[in-house]
């Protein structure tokens, strides 16, 4: 199993910056890709940014060229970057997983809230 522990959220006002960790233990070698998502209020949660063991990404388009994921794979972290947030950023934040055998694991979330 993988356990996820997600860090950084908080309340920024517009034009901020925050960033986001995650830190993964148990069978983390069984991961081949980490990614955020998010989840607005009324809103379905949606990928928001991607990294796979290559090191290859893919975000949203709504977040890139403000938002950039990194990893630190010797400490088992990933992390995500956010500079000049928006309102629409507005959300809680879940770090995933995706790892063998078709196994996706998730972080509790945490909240990150633009607003002035």
């Amino acid at each position: 199993q993988v356990q996820l522990v997600e860090s950084g959220g908080g309340l920024v006002q517009p034009g901020g910056s925050l960033r986001l960790s995650c830190a993964a233990s148990g069978r983390i070698f069984s991961i081949y890709a980490m990614g955020w998502y998010r989840q607005a209020p009324g809103k379905q949660r949606e990928l928001v940014a991607r990294i796979t063991n290559g090191g290859s990404t893919n975000y949203a388009d709504s977040v890139k060229g403000r938002f950039t994921i990194s990893r630190e794979n010797a400490k088992n972290t990933v992390y995500l970057q956010m500079n000049s947030l928006k309102p629409e950023d507005t959300a809680v934040y879940y770090c995933n997983a995706e790892a063998r055998l078709a196994a996706a694991y998730w972080g509790q979330g945490t909240q990150v809230t633009v607003s002035s």
